[in-house]
């Protein structure tokens, strides 16, 4: 989690992008607002469990879950 930095990509393990973090928090991800979607969840921040995380590379967040099904692993705020 010490390497995964403001402003890097989020990639699922497809290569599909999931959204652009904000920051850490504890053991989560915190995602931009601009990746939080349409409707209801609009203008909400959304995390993604550390635990999700395959590796760093570069500046890329690469996910072990595919985007599609990543996507349904955030947690909203």
């Amino acid at each position: 989690m010490q390497d995964i930095k403001e402003h890097m990509e989020i990639i699922g393990a497809d290569g599909v992008h999931v959204g652009t973090v904000d920051g850490v928090e504890g053991n989560r991800i915190k995602l931009t607002k601009q990746d939080s979607g349409e409707g209801s969840h609009k203008g909400h921040h959304h995390f993604i469990d550390k635990s999700l995380v395959a590796e760093v590379e570069g500046d890329k967040v690469r996910l072990s879950a595919i985007g599609a099904v990543a996507v349904t692993m955030e947690q909203e705020k």
